[in-house]
């Protein structure tokens, strides 16, 4: 079978396309739940208070923050990296994680018919322990760190699930079938 009929029978098979388009719009997904927790977890963070329905900011939050890159990513980058959350081969990382998710979302239907070449694949798993690593900092040295709840109580960080991967996790079990998240939503609703 030539190249081009094997691009035709790749690109006519669900068997084929549906995986592939699933993995490329997680990986799409997923950098931008990522970015989301690298801006607004120290957005958040300095947040005063509620106006208009937006999150109201300390001053500081621009010159502690902000002022370290015109990108708010990339100065909330600078800031995590400072405060040691991510260290350098996590910027690294973040970097590749960035090219490839350009990558797929431009070129997302070259990728998914087997046009054109992506490792986001591979790269997700990565893709999904620089965001736990980040959302864990958060729980263990702001959310436990000032509930008095947790004074004096070990906390071990293989057990924290933070909400940002228990939502990533249910999404890609509701977006691979599973109906059983459903069942149990519609059971609780109906008690």
């Amino acid at each position: 079978m030539s190249t081009y009929e094997e691009r035709w029978e790749r690109f006519l098979d669900p068997e084929v396309v549906r995986p592939s388009l699933f993995m490329a719009t997680m990986f799409i997904t997923t950098f931008e739940i990522l970015k989301n927790s690298i801006i607004d977890r120290i957005r958040d963070f300095y947040s005063i208070g509620w106006s208009e329905g937006e999150t109201t900011v300390s001053p500081e939050y621009r010159t502690k923050v902000l002022s370290r890159d015109k990108s708010p990513v990339y100065a909330s980058l600078k800031w995590l990296h400072e405060h040691q959350v991510i260290n350098d081969d996590d910027l690294q990382s973040f970097e590749q994680l960035k090219s490839t998710r350009n990558l797929v979302a431009h070129q997302l239907f070259d990728i998914v018919t087997g046009q054109a070449e992506s490792n986001h694949t591979e790269q997700f798993q990565v893709l999904v322990e620089l965001l736990r690593k980040i959302e864990v900092w958060w729980v263990i040295n702001v959310e436990l760190a000032t509930d008095p709840n947790y004074a004096d109580t070990e906390v071990h960080e293989e057990g924290i699930v933070p909400g940002a991967i228990l939502s990533l996790q249910m999404l890609l079990e509701v977006a691979g079938g599973n109906t059983e998240l459903l069942k149990a939503w519609r059971s609780q609703r109906a008690q």
